[in-house]
């Protein structure tokens, strides 16, 4: 018997590794059932909240209305459609800014850069991910927005183009990430076989990886656009505080996650109409990240090829 098979088998009469082997699953359980709770517990917050919001505040009104002036003096309205815009603007202008670029940056990486072109982008990729979101906010305020200015002098210095470009920015490592593995994924024989094919490097990337690595490439967009949805700090500084329904891209406005931070700053106090309207965007933003999370698993299962 080899000296490995001895100490396994004093182990085993120990009973170390059958204690062990019971207790590895409960602790695993236990952890899993933590992340389980935290979310069942933060969504039943959002939900008991938001039904003490609603018991002021008609939800008709709350969906309807197309003014949003909680602080108003006179008559408060709660129409949740301005923050809704606000919101859409800043995410439409960070997909266009963000998947060209990050599609382009990963079909890059996956199918022309060199190993070395590859190990010294992943990095600096990497990097930009992990860049704080407040840093962002300031660079857009303090660099992209005199830009902005500088070229086009009706642009605002709060705006939704400079916040929207940002946010476009900070999603670029997430889309190129997952693109690039979903691109990566692609059997290497089915590159060679449409190379074999007479195709060129560019049809067979065009034609033949990107369509098989369609079902990552799209939910890689879509949890990118459900990050830009949810991003907070870039758009409350750059952006400005003003609610309004108005398309208009060059002047001041307010999403969903900027008037949060505003109200949880002490614009209200506890127990207040106000306090608890932060609970009922909260929730409704929770609902559009929540539908974007499960389009992208649909989309991911939709288009998915299996080799």
């Amino acid at each position: 018997m080899s000296p490995v098979q001895e100490l396994l088998e004093k182990k085993y009469k120990s009973g170390f590794l059958n204690r062990s082997e019971k207790i590895i699953p409960v602790i695993l359980f236990i952890m899993a059932a933590v992340s389980v709770l935290t979310t069942i517990g933060i969504v039943l917050t959002l939900i008991f909240e938001t039904f003490t919001f609603f018991r002021e505040v008609s939800i008709v009104e709350f969906f309807t209305a197309k003014e949003w002036y909680p602080f108003s003096e006179s008559e408060a309205t709660y129409g949740i459609l301005p923050l809704v815009i606000g919101t859409l603007k800043i995410t439409i202008i960070a997909s266009v800014t963000a998947v060209p670029i990050g599609l382009a940056v990963a079909i890059y990486l996956s199918e022309y850069a060199s190993e070395r072109v590859r190990k010294i982008m992943k990095p600096v990729l990497e990097v930009l991910a992990g860049v704080p979101t407040i840093v962002y906010g300031f660079f857009a305020l303090t660099f992209v927005t005199p830009l902005l200015r500088s070229i086009f002098p009706s642009v605002e210095m709060f705006n939704a183009i400079s916040p929207g470009i940002v946010v476009g920015i900070m999603i670029i490592p997430m889309i190129v990430s997952l693109s690039e593995d979903a691109l990566s994924s692609v059997p290497q024989s089915v590159r060679q076989g449409a190379l074999a094919l007479g195709a060129t490097k560019w049809e067979m990337t065009w034609r033949v990886a990107i369509p098989a690595a369609l079902s990552g490439i799209l939910a890689s967009i879509v949890l990118a656009i459900s990050r830009a949805i949810g991003e907070t700090m870039i758009v409350t500084i750059a952006g400005g505080s003003t609610p309004t329904a108005s398309l208009d891209l060059t002047s001041s406005l307010q999403t969903m996650t900027s008037y949060i931070v505003q109200v949880s700053t002490g614009d209200a106090g506890f127990g207040t109409t106000i306090y608890y309207s932060i609970y009922a965007v909260g929730f409704t933003l929770f609902i559009f990240t929540l539908a974007m999370n499960v389009i992208a698993g649909r989309v991911s299962k939709r288009f998915r090829e299996e080799y």
